[in-house]
């Protein structure tokens, strides 16, 4: 993180790598190909450019790149939304005197606070694009009571994943999640490139998780909009739970998760459970939970 040159590289030669010559709509000859994936003159030539001007993006030249350009090198590498958005940020990144558009918050205001709590049946928190737990409410403490007992500063569900041992019970998806983490701290650092508290971030994980260096090296990114998240929690056991994650535009950065079930499901029972056991706790305290049978 922080080579913009490098991040270009890597990303654009990855993508090209993954597609071969039929899914390009590209006749295959026979023999064998010296290259994995497509070649940087097939990508320029179904991109509309020469080969020159595709070889001098590739290794990190995106500065200056026009917008109808990188929309149609999007659509020959057969990039996702998430991918789309990242290659644009990466363009801005690469331009001269560019910094964070926004800075992160550390902080929510006390009316988001207030949404929360009202949210009384609902687990329910916000986060920034490092991953750090803002503010939740009660409910949302109490289904993520792992991620907060855990000791690191700030909560951060990223660093929970890949460096405390009991992520790897509380997901019961864990490769995804894990897989997941990484590739969205990967989509926040082309929208901040400089942010030094997720430069140190991701620092802190790449030195002390192999699992994490190898996801970071993948290049991959993510959106994270809505999904179904899988989690055995220590007092209520396993839950299923539906979620949404919504930005804040009054908070640029910062977005909300929001967890539900639906009605007379295994799951909706369980919260009620944990609606219980949530209401025995003041807003700062995690005892250790009785695990679930």
């Amino acid at each position: 993180m922080g080579d913009v040159r490098a991040d270009i590289r890597e990303f654009l030669s990855s993508r090209r790598a993954r597609i071969t010559p039929e899914q390009a709509g590209l006749p295959a000859y026979g023999g064998n190909r010296r290259v994995q994936g497509l070649r940087r003159e097939e990508v320029a030539m179904l991109t509309g450019v020469s080969v020159d001007y595709y070889v001098r993006l590739e290794r990190g030249n995106l500065a200056g790149a026009s917008e109808s350009v990188l929309d149609a090198l999007a659509t020959t590498l057969k990039l996702d939304d998430a991918e789309r958005s990242y290659l644009f940020d990466l363009a801005r990144a690469a331009g001269p005197g560019r910094r964070p558009v926004t800075k992160p918050a550390a902080s929510v205001r006390a009316p988001v606070q207030q949404v929360l709590d009202a949210m009384s049946d609902a687990p329910a928190w916000v986060r920034n694009g490092r991953h750090d737990i803002l503010a939740a409410n009660r409910m949302g403490r109490a289904l993520y009571s792992p991620v907060f007992d855990s000791p690191s500063r700030p909560v951060n569900t990223t660093r929970f994943t890949y460096l405390d041992p009991a992520a790897r019970d509380f997901w019961r998806d864990y490769d995804q999640v894990a897989k997941d983490g990484a590739a969205m701290l990967r989509l926040e650092a082309g929208r901040n490139p400089h942010d030094p508290d997720l430069i140190r971030l991701v620092g802190e994980l790449s030195t002390q998780s192999e699992l994490f260096r190898e996801r970071w090296a993948s290049r991959d990114v993510m959106f994270h909009r809505s999904g179904v998240k899988r989690l055995h929690h220590p007092v209520v056991g396993d839950l299923d739970l539906n979620y949404e994650s919504m930005e804040l535009p009054s908070e640029p950065g910062l977005v909300m998760n929001v967890y539900t079930a639906p009605a007379d499901s295994p799951t909706a029972d369980a919260l009620r459970m944990l609606a219980s056991w949530a209401a025995t706790l003041t807003p700062d305290e995690h005892p250790a939970a009785t695990p679930a049978p």
